[in-house]
């Protein structure tokens, strides 16, 4: 039975991220955009607050400082090349960043927004998802976790969008095609979500093959459709399973079984990337998973790169905005990676009802206080109705 510290796994993580620092009482550059957001901001019946901050790395890595992890260790990252940067956005796109670094200034109506240390940050974003695939498929690591900020799976050839400024997990798939000999490539998005970034750049390649789990349109970014499955060479190649708000651990699970595993089967491939968004748990108030949900999920997968592809696995970090569950549901997958074993996720409350009813069952077996009161093995009757609250 494997242990905690048997696998070895990578956590890229740099300081240079949390330069990263939006601000919406800063002023920003004048222009038709910042009115727009102004606008949309300005029409909340509340305050709104930029909610892709430092604060989301920083909470992870004091878990994991608090309880470390047999196993894991830790580099930082070199800033990603506009050579890397290039194979999935256009050259228009990269020039409308770089224009914007060191300034404040809002890139798109999805309210992605830039501070002065923003660009690098993002390229060292992209940059820690290419050391992460680096170490894979090199074999210095069994698996590797990319903490990057600001994400990346909203981001199109040509657009900023939902918080991202570059594509991170395509620029880590392209650079693994381009340069580390990885023919076909299988990117699995659990974010609550829908990667549609990910899913415009790979729309119609046959190579790279996107699963996405996500809660269904017209949840943002109201992309994802069932129908959505690739075009061209790539037909067959997207795969998307959108869900209804509050579904959790039993659905998705259901989905990697019964979806995920097979075509992974299909697809054989050489390199297994997650996009992985921790804003699915409960605690984001986006979908219902747990811990022991992320758990299974990162088994599942886990087993699928030692099939297919001998453990190749990186992982890419996405949303996941309330602090407690994104720092928990991190440390509860590199534990896994590491090693340990997912327990079995059950519904919520049923070990804590099945506690409280071997406490009280002692409780009612004696003799009843009412002459009237039904037996203990027999059913209520009309005579009987239960207590009208």
């Amino acid at each position: 039975m494997p242990v905690i510290g048997d696998r070895s796994v990578l956590v890229i993580n740099d300081d240079r991220m949390m330069n990263h620092q939006p601000d919406i009482q800063d002023p920003f550059l004048p222009g038709r955009l910042d009115r727009r957001v102004r606008e949309i901001l300005n029409g909340l019946a509340v305050q709104w607050r930029y909610p892709e901050h430092p604060g989301r790395l920083s909470a992870i890595t004091q878990r994991l400082n608090a309880d470390p992890i047999p196993g894991v260790h830790v580099e930082t990252a070199e800033p990603a090349t506009r050579e890397q940067l290039g194979r999935v956005h256009t050259s228009a796109h990269l020039r409308e960043i770089e224009r914007m670094r060191g300034k404040h200034a809002w890139l798109d109506v999805d309210t992605t927004a830039v501070s002065p240390g923003s660009i690098e940050a993002a390229e060292v974003a992209a940059g820690a998802a290419i050391a992460a695939v680096e170490a894979v498929c090199k074999g210095r690591a069994q698996s590797a976790f990319a903490l990057c900020r600001p994400p990346g799976h909203h981001a199109e050839p040509a657009r900023s969008r939902g918080f991202c400024f570059f594509n991170n997990v395509a620029v880590a798939a392209a650079h693994a095609q381009q340069e580390l000999g990885m023919e076909r490539i299988l990117i699995i998005d659990w974010d609550a979500h829908h990667g549609n970034g990910t899913q415009d750049i790979f729309w119609a390649s046959p190579d790279v093959m996107l699963f996405d789990t996500h809660r269904a349109a017209p949840f943002y970014p109201g992309s994802g459709r069932l129908e959505d499955v690739g075009a061209g060479l790539g037909e067959g190649t997207t795969v998307n399973v959108p869900l209804p708000g509050g579904s959790g651990d039993q659905a998705i699970l259901m989905a990697f079984r019964e979806i995920l595993i097979p075509a992974a089967a299909w697809f054989q491939p050489d390199l297994i990337l997650i996009s992985a968004g921790f804003d699915a748990h409960r605690l984001d108030l986006c979908l219902n998973v747990s811990y022991e949900g992320f758990a299974a999920m990162t088994e599942i997968v886990q087993t699928l790169a030692d099939r297919h592809c001998e453990g190749r696995l990186a992982l890419v970090l996405e949303g996941g905005y309330h602090l407690e569950s994104l720092s928990q549901g991190v440390h509860t997958v590199l534990q896994v990676l590491a090693g340990g074993e997912a327990p079995t996720p059950e519904e919520i409350g049923l070990a804590e009802v099945a506690a409280a009813s071997e406490f009280h069952k002692t409780a009612f077996i004696s003799d009843a206080p009412y002459s009237d009161a039904p037996s203990s093995d027999s059913p209520l009757t009309d005579a009987h109705p239960p207590t009208q609250l």
